[in-house]
């Protein structure tokens, strides 16, 4: 069992160790937050610790980022835009120089465009193409802009030793020196400081029960509830391929397929949340399309660049057909307007909605020309052969 970071540290000595990373340099600081458990606790301490400087001091900007992926589980979407609304405010009144932005995919990159637009198959453990398209790469963008603009920045993130052994090393791997932080493994100009790393998960409890009116407003028992409803662990903001998937998580994506179950909207339901059901049952439709004999019926024997694959002797499939996907006949796209329009309303997504079926439509279109182009060129070479 890990032993707690309290054993042989104390909360005073944490802030004097934030504060000091935060006076070191004029490099601005982006804090990852997911609405879980660990990205709370480090933004509440980190919080608490930059409130204890003179204001005057207070001159390097700090930026929360938080992602959506447009297929997040809904009601922890309402919770973390509500909680970035009251961390500005907060922020604002409290004197602090912090900013919260929500960061989202490219619309073309999106979920719903790459599994309905270009067939990719649901994601898997051999083929997990969601995590890039959808997290690292828009988290990454805005660092990207930060960078451009400040020339380096420090990505304060609430990753804990005691996650996993690859967390770890991830963590151990590029410090530098006897600093806490360590260099980004991909992004030049970005650096990692995780004040939690010696956390263990009951120290992240104990911190935020015993704190538990955080500075923005809201109750940290609230988000212990959540985690009690959906019986389940939490997604941290990915910035790298060695997060494991989401999908046990009430903070993941409600159409991870990764898993075998989803455990946590199961949980949900059961706790309540009713008209998550609609999005369960695609999310199980969305399931079965990986069993060997369903894939037969739904998936193209050759990818989309044309090619056959085997994988430990047998073929891979490719994406899925268009008869699937597409509106006529109206499989895929009844299911997710069913379920996730209907079953929470569009709400303030309505246009990005609407540019998403657009874009769907143009993915279409071209496979339809691509199809035809391929019907025209081998009646070409029939006449030819004539």
């Amino acid at each position: 069992m890990a032993q707690s970071f309290f054993e042989g540290r104390t909360l005073d000595g944490l802030y004097r160790e934030i504060q000091e990373v935060y006076l070191s340099d004029s490099r601005p600081w982006i804090l990852g937050f997911s609405g879980g458990k660990d990205s709370t606790c480090m933004i509440q301490i980190v919080w608490n610790a930059l409130l204890k400087l003179p204001r005057e001091r207070l001159a390097k900007r700090v930026f929360v980022i938080s992602s959506d992926t447009l297929v997040e589980s809904p009601k922890i979407v309402e919770t973390v835009t509500g909680t970035l609304d009251s961390m500005e405010s907060a922020g604002r009144r409290a004197g602090l120089p912090i900013s919260t932005n929500l960061v989202r995919p490219v619309l073309a990159e999106t979920f719903w465009v790459c599994l309905l637009g270009k067939g990719y198959p649901a994601p898997s453990t051999t083929f997990r193409w969601c995590t890039d398209r959808l997290k690292i790469s828009s988290a990454n963008r805005f660092i990207g802009e930060k960078v451009s603009e400040h020339g380096e920045v420090v990505m304060v993130l609430g990753s804990r030793s005691d996650e996993s052994s690859t967390r770890a090393q991830v963590l151990s791997m590029h410090r530098i020196g006897k600093t806490p932080l360590s260099r980004h493994d991909s992004l030049t100009g970005a650096y990692i400081y995780p004040p939690l790393r010696d956390f263990t998960t009951q120290d992240v409890w104990n911190y935020l029960l015993q704190n538990s009116q955080n500075p923005w407003g809201g109750n940290n028992r609230d988000l212990l509830a959540l985690y009690r409803d959906a019986n389940a662990a939490e997604c941290p903001l990915v910035v790298d391929t060695s997060t494991q998937s989401c999908g046990n998580s009430r903070f993941g994506c409600w159409t991870c397929t990764v898993v075998e179950r989803d455990r946590s909207m199961e949980g949900m339901i059961d706790s309540g949340e009713t008209w998550m059901e609609p999005l369960l049952e695609l999310r199980e439709e969305l399931k079965r399309t990986q069993d060997p004999e369903v894939k037969k019926d739904v998936r193209e024997l050759r990818h989309r660049n044309g090619s056959i694959i085997f994988w430990k002797g047998r073929v891979a499939m490719g994406n899925y057909k268009l008869g699937y996907c597409r509106p006529t006949p109206p499989v895929m796209m009844a299911r997710l307007i069913n379920a996730e329009f209907e079953a929470r309303g569009a709400g303030s997504r309505q246009a990005l909605h609407s540019q998403i079926a657009k874009i769907l439509r143009e993915e279409w279109r071209e496979d339809d020309e691509e199809i035809l182009g391929d019907a025209r060129r081998k009646m070409e070479m029939m006449e030819e052969a004539r």
